[in-house]
């Protein structure tokens, strides 16, 4: 991250950055002390981590400090920073208070979570910055105990994500009881069009101020991007965490659901995870950030709103679990990782409908992501090698009770057998990486395995549309005509049918035991199998019959449902199921279809 010296500054202030080890000024901070920018609202779009925190303490020095650098004791606050969360107020707060430690000014923090009756006490004694989060600071401000009748200035950092949790509401009451002399500076990481209004609203003839456009945390990011089917998301995410290893990492996903899910997911396969959505309580939140900075959990799954404000310093891996729904989300959500010079790699899992989309989003936020396959097991159990090599052979202090349990290892096995064991247990600690099938569009075209020159295939009476999935699909497939996987060639899946090949030697010998199983499952409706000359064209024709003309679809016609899951396709009438057509008058049975996902 490029830095600029410092301009002249009160002698307080200088004397608080030399402390702290602050040589020169980060862009941002740069760019609030330029001489333009002196008095005036500003509007700044900066990266996270890019050292923002400080830039709006030193832009409101000048209307806070007297002629000697000094605060004193004032009847009302004179600058309030609002911010999204209580975890991004307290770190302001830190940062704050060291800033201005020489200056006299007491920092007052008002946040959910803490006792009210104890921070309003704390107003009462004159805090000169005040910082809080939205519901907490309007509470104290309509109780009377926060005075912004003297109000100089009023900060609202991480802008959006404060209007995305919903506090417009708030923040419009907080600002319009503040002097119309106010200076109004505003700190958004992204520009939708509520900040704009926002802006208008409560700015007066604001000065714009962008940094991340520079490079906009390319420097210290390495962005990479790896392609799967859809349902091999969830295994493409442990592959990742198992490949990269990293101290911490965080896996953003765009719904509360979707954390609990993969939360549930990854806890189940043993890794060391935290959650963090909004259906999570302020203690529940803290325990899992402690957990992650005091290292017993090493993944946090979260969504957007619920990360900000986060501070971890091992923080080296980022994954798009889902994609962001923009170019400036995706910056921000990856900015929580090559911070402060450390480098740090954000991975976006994208399936294979959405590539062009995200490709457009990469290039209009002037990012070169190297595109790559998902890390498989032989490429985690080199790195894992590496890693393991790397820890045992480094420098490590013995003391004698060590030695002497290392004597009577060496007398009862061999030094091979010892290291062996230790790598064992080294091993036993980490998670299994997962078997991805093919997912890039190469490796779905078709494979000339030995033995699968010459194949036939069949059909399967069940799509996309029912839920149709690879993982018990296979299973299903072997059980039925009492093969192996290995004997199974390509599997494609329609919306409504699935189409899988067998070996023309094997083609009647399964053909016939798969009629056979099916005819043995007693009550329980079978799916039929049958063999098809036309493949996967046939599904292709099928779906695009399914599929409304524009016409049709404008005037209410053709609006086809997939069946309802437990339901069967073998209905009267139903196509492929064996029966005529369903005769006027008579009902059509429904039979719940209940055929098994082996587990």
């Amino acid at each position: 991250m490029s830095t600029i010296p410092f301009p002249a500054l009160p002698a307080t202030i200088e004397a608080a950055l030399t402390a702290r080890g602050y040589a020169e000024a980060t862009p941002v901070q740069a760019e609030v002390l330029r001489p333009e920018a002196a008095g005036r609202d500003l509007v700044v779009s900066a990266q996270t981590g890019s050292g923002k925190t400080v830039a709006f303490g030193l832009a409101m020095a000048g209307q806070l400090l007297d002629g000697h650098g000094k605060i004193g004791f004032p009847e009302a606050p004179l600058a309030l920073v609002v911010t999204p969360t209580r975890e991004l107020a307290l770190q302001v707060s830190r940062e704050l208070q060291w800033l201005y430690g020489n200056t006299g000014a007491r920092v007052a923090t008002c946040v959910g979570g803490m006792n009210p009756s104890a921070e309003r006490k704390v107003l009462q004694s004159g805090p000169a910055i005040v910082v809080g989060t939205p519901g907490r600071l309007r509470d104290h401000f309509e109780r009377g105990a926060l005075d912004l009748s003297a109000l100089a200035v009023a900060v609202l950092d991480e802008a959006d994500e404060m209007l995305d949790m919903g506090f417009r509401e708030e923040l419009e009451a907080i600002l319009d009881a503040t002097p119309d002399t106010r200076r109004t500076l505003l700190f958004s990481a992204t520009m939708p069009r509520p900040i704009e209004a926002l802006a208008r609203r409560y700015q007066h003839e604001a000065l714009r101020i962008a940094t991340i456009s520079e490079g906009r945390g390319h420097g210290d990011i390495a962005y990479q991007a790896v392609t799967v089917s859809p349902p091999e998301i969830e295994n493409a995410v442990v592959n990742l965490l198992r490949f990269h290893e990293a101290e911490t990492a965080i896996l953003f996903c765009a719904t509360r659901e979707k954390v609990r899910h993969l939360h549930a997911t990854l806890q189940e396969r043993g890794f060391a995870v935290v959650a963090l959505s909004g259906e999570h309580s302020q203690s529940e939140r803290n325990q899992a950030l402690q957990a992650l900075r005091d290292g017993r959990a090493r993944v946090c799954v979260a969504t957007d709103v619920a990360a900000r404000g986060i501070d971890l310093p091992t923080l080296s891996l980022v994954v798009h679990v889902e994609i962001p729904r923009d170019a400036e989300t995706l910056q921000h959500r990856s900015g929580r990782t090559g911070r402060a010079g450390r480098k740090g790699v954000a991975v976006l899992i994208v399936p294979f409908p959405a590539r062009r989309r995200v490709e457009a989003m990469l290039g209009r936020a002037q990012i070169a992501a190297e595109w790559q396959e998902v890390p498989g097991r032989e490429m985690i159990a080199t790195r894992d090698r590496e890693r393991l090599l790397g820890k045992l052979l480094a420098p490590t202090e013995f003391d004698e009770a060590d030695r002497d349990l290392a004597q009577r290892l060496l007398a009862e096995r061999s030094p091979e057998d010892i290291a062996a064991m230790l790598v064992h247990a080294h091993r036993a600690r980490l998670p299994e990486p997962e078997d991805i099938l093919a997912n890039s569009r190469e490796a779905q075209k078709e494979r000339h395995r030995p033995g699968f020159e010459d194949t036939v295939w069949f059909r399967m009476d069940i799509g996309r549309s029912e839920g149709a999935d690879p993982r018990w699909l296979l299973p299903l497939i072997c059980r039925r005509g009492h093969v192996t996987r290995g004997e199974i060639g390509a599997i494609r899946i329609g919306q409504a049918e699935t189409y899988f090949q067998i070996p023309r030697a094997l083609a009647d010998k399964y053909a016939a035991t798969a009629a056979r199983t099916g005819q043995n499952e007693g009550e329980e409706e079978v799916l039929l199998i049958e063999r098809s000359e036309a493949g996967p064209r046939e599904a292709a024709r099928t779906n695009r019959q399914m599929r409304p003309s524009r016409s049709n679809a404008d005037h209410g016609f053709l609006k086809a449902k997939p069946p309802a899951r437990g339901f069967a396709k073998g209905a009267k009438g139903h196509p492929g199921s064996g029966a005529g057509p369903h005769k006027p008058g008579k009902p059509a049975h429904k039979h719940k279809r209940k055929f098994k996902h082996p587990s």
